[in-house]
């Protein structure tokens, strides 16, 4: 009876647990489901990192490339380029073929968090001023989809730039051409820690936290909230949908630092097992 109620009125099968302060899955409605985290777990990239929160799946793999600085825009920076694909292989909703329109949103979320939030200063990528340069390409990919794409995007980048060893590269005097060592190398310098929170709006005021793929397409609004370690709002994300009020609005920032606080706690002890292992 109730599998066939929630085929055949979805929203009103949702409505009757939040009445209830809760969800179909048992969740309180700010409670996050269960996150884990894996790094290094491609071994041809220079980073990487799986996350899973509940269903949802994403891995990020970060290769670095030299470019003569040239060919970058900015002298004495290097870049980062992110990209989340959205394949066939995560869930019946995308399609073969180019990015869709949600890959691209995201690819390009992604990009406005790395720039706004300075995980990264890109000056850190400069090789040799006026010489040489890394370029990382960021290719995040979503291997199961059951919404809230956008956090476990955001915590994969983060942890795979935690994980990156880059190689040390000196240039010949002589020559003036970059010699590589690939067995010396180093981590990045993370300047910050952005870490999102997401909540999807149903009937104008009930907020929930970390949204299923099915709580996505029967709210009402989303809303992406990313914070640093200092409680510092990098960016706000809301493509649309109802008016949120100030109150709810500063409920969801209060709840994205907590949620902070918790992620680069997870990062820091995953990165410390695998440290004590080696």
């Amino acid at each position: 009876m109730a599998a066939g109620f929630k085929t055949a009125e979805p929203l009103e099968y949702h409505r009757s647990f939040l009445k209830e302060n809760c969800r179909p899955d048992g969740r309180e409605l700010s409670e996050f489901r269960t996150t884990t985290l894996n790094i290094g777990s491609i071994s041809t990239a220079d980073g990487s990192a799986l996350v899973k929160m509940g269903n949802t799946t994403i891995i990020c793999g970060i290769k670095a490339v030299k470019a003569p600085e040239d060919s970058l825009e900015a002298p004495g920076k290097g870049y980062i380029v992110p990209n989340v694909d959205l394949p066939p292989l995560c869930s019946s909703r995308f399609r073969p073929g180019p990015p869709g329109e949600q890959a691209q949103a995201a690819s390009q979320f992604i990009a406005d968090v790395i720039e706004s939030s300075e995980v990264i200063k890109t000056e850190d990528l400069c090789i040799d001023r006026g010489k040489l340069c890394w370029v990382l390409y960021c290719d995040i990919m979503c291997l199961d989809y059951d919404g809230n794409i956008l956090d476990a995007c955001i915590i994969a980048l983060l942890a795979a730039l935690k994980n990156t060893q880059l190689p040390e590269i000196t240039i010949n005097k002589e020559t003036c051409t970059p010699e590589v060592n690939p067995a010396k190398r180093c981590g990045l310098h993370i300047h910050k820690h952005p870490v999102g929170a997401s909540f999807c709006v149903f009937d104008g005021s009930i907020l929930i936290v970390d949204p299923t793929a099915e709580e996505e397409s029967l709210s009402t609004s989303q809303l992406t909230v990313v914070t640093d370690e200092a409680g510092r709002l990098c960016s706000l994300h809301k493509p649309g949908g109802t008016s949120l009020s100030g109150e709810k609005l500063q409920e969801c920032i209060s709840r994205a630092t907590a949620r902070q606080r918790e992620i680069q706690k997870l990062i820091d002890k995953v990165i410390q097992s695998v440290k004590t292992a080696q």
